[in-house]
C-alpha cells in the first residue's frame, strides 16, 4: 500500500500517527504491515481492544487450549496470548523504531487496571512485563491515578518507556510530565543513556467533552459555552504547558544530555458527537512534537477528507477562552475530570474481567467441543 499523503504531511510537520487496534488477525494478514507502508509510525492496546480481538475470533482458540492443558490460569492465558501480539507488533515496527532514532515504533501494553490505585503492585507488573515482552520498542501503559505518577517516575529512572494513560485534567498533566523529569534525571544519575528512554503522556479528547457537554445541556447554558469545543481546548492548554515546560530552562539541561522529551498523545480521537466532523479531533490538534492515535474508522476518514495543517498553534488563544468562559460557569471542571479518571479505570478494569471472563468461556466451550 503507497505512502499517504496526509500522513506524511503531518509527520513534517511534527506529528505521529499511531493506530489503536491490534488483533492476531491485523498481524498475520499483513494488515500492520500494510498500515506501517501507509505512513502508521506505532500501535497502541488496551483491555478493551483486547477483548475485541479475542471474543471475535477464533484464530486464539488452539493456543487457548494448548495453554489449557498446561494447566495455565485464565489470566496467564490472556498474558500469553497478549505477549505474543505485542512481540510480533514490536518486531514489525522494529525497523520503524530505528529509522526514527527509538523516538517511533513503539507497541503499547497495559499493566492490568485493577493495580491503577497499588503503585508497588504496578511497579513490579511492567517491569515483569516488559521483560517478558524483551523487546526494545515496547512502552509500558500506567494510568495516571495518584499512585500511579510515582509508579511512572519510577520505571522511567529504570530506562522503561512508558505511556502515561488516561490524563484528563491539566493538573493531572502536570504532575505527569514533573515524574517523567525526575524519572529521565533518576536514569541519567545510574549512567543510563536517556536517549534509549521514550515516554508519552495520554491526554483523552472526546471523552472530556462528552462529559462538559453533558454539563452544559443540564445547566441549560447552550447559549453560553460552544459544544464540542472542550476537549480540544483542554488538549491545547495542556500542549501549552508541554511547550513551557520542555522547552525553557526547566528541561534544557537534560535535553543537551540527550534526554527526549515527553510527547503529548492525543487519545479517544473517535468523534461520536454527529455534530462534529469525523476528523475534528485530528484536524484540531496538529503540531510539533505529538502523537494522535487513530481507530480504524477515524484513520480511514482523515486519509480520505482530513485537512493538514499546523492548528494548534492558531488554536492557542481560542482554546485559553472557551476554558475561561467554563471557569466563570456553573460547571466544574475539576470534579468532571476527577470522575474521567475514576470512571477511565473502571472501564478498562470492566474490560479487563470481561476479557478474562471470555477466555474462560472459550476454553470451556473448547474442551466440550473436543468431549
Amino acid at each position: 500500500m503507497p505512502k499517504s499523503d496526509k500522513l506524511l504531511k503531518l509527520k513534517s510537520l511534527g506529528q505521529s500517527i499511531w493506530y489503536d487496534n491490534l488483533s492476531r488477525e491485523l498481524l498475520q494478514n499483513g494488515s500492520l504491515k500494510s498500515l506501517i507502508d501507509t505512513g502508521i509510525l506505532g500501535v497502541t492496546s488496551n483491555p478493551a481492544i483486547f477483548e475485541k480481538a479475542i471474543s471475535s475470533s477464533n484464530i486464539y482458540d488452539q493456543d487457548i487450549k494448548s495453554l489449557a492443558d498446561l494447566n495455565k490460569s485464565d489470566i496467564e492465558i490472556y498474558e500469553n496470548l497478549a505477549i505474543a501480539d505485542i512481540q510480533s507488533a514490536a518486531d514489525i515496527l522494529f525497523d520503524t523504531y530505528v529509522d526514527t532514532k527509538k523516538a517511533d515504533g513503539f507497541v503499547s501494553l497495559e499493566v492490568n487496571p485493577h493495580l491503577a490505585h497499588d503503585t508497588s503492585g504496578t511497579i513490579l507488573e511492567a517491569k515483569r512485563l516488559y521483560k517478558e515482552v524483551g523487546r526494545p520498542n515496547l512502552m509500558i501503559k500506567v494510568p495516571a491515578t495518584k499512585e500511579g505518577i510515582p509508579a511512572i517516575e519510577h520505571l522511567i529512572g529504570e530506562g522503561i518507556n512508558v505511556n502515561v494513560t488516561l490524563i484528563f485534567s491539566v493538573e493531572s498533566y502536570k504532575k505527569v510530565v514533573n515524574a517523567y523529569k525526575s524519572g529521565i534525571t533518576s536514569f541519567i544519575s545510574k549512567s543510563g543513556d536517556p536517549a534509549s528512554v521514550a515516554s508519552v503522556a495520554s491526554i483523552f479528547i472526546g471523552r472530556v467533552d462528552a462529559s462538559v457537554d453533558e454539563s452544559i445541556k443540564s445547566l441549560s447554558l447552550d447559549s453560553q459555552i460552544n459544544k464540542g469545543a472542550s476537549g480540544v481546548a483542554n488538549g491545547i492548554a495542556s500542549y501549552k504547558y508541554f511547550k513551557d515546560f520542555f522547552y525553557s530552562e526547566n528541561f534544557n539541561d537534560l535535553l543537551a544530555k540527550g534526554a527526549r522529551v515527553q510527547r503529548p498523545l492525543w487519545a479517544s480521537t473517535a468523534v461520536k458527537d454527529p455534530a462534529l466532523r469525523d476528523v475534528f479531533y485530528v484536524e484540531e490538534l496538529i503540531g510539533e512534537d505529538t502523537v494522535n492515535t487513530l481507530p480504524d474508522v477515524t484513520l480511514n476518514a482523515f486519509i480520505d477528507h482530513g485537512i493538514v495543517k499546523n492548528s494548534i498553534d492558531g488554536n492557542l488563544a481560542s482554546a485559553a477562552k472557551h476554558l475561561e468562559i467554563i471557569d466563570g460557569s456553573e460547571i466544574n471542571l475539576d470534579e468532571i475530570m476527577d470522575d474521567l479518571l475514576v470512571d477511565g479505570v473502571k472501564i478498562f478494569a470492566d474490560a479487563f474481567d470481561q476479557l478474562i471472563d471470555n477466555i474462560s468461556k472459550k476454553r470451556l466451550a473448547i474442551y466440550s467441543k473436543n468431549v
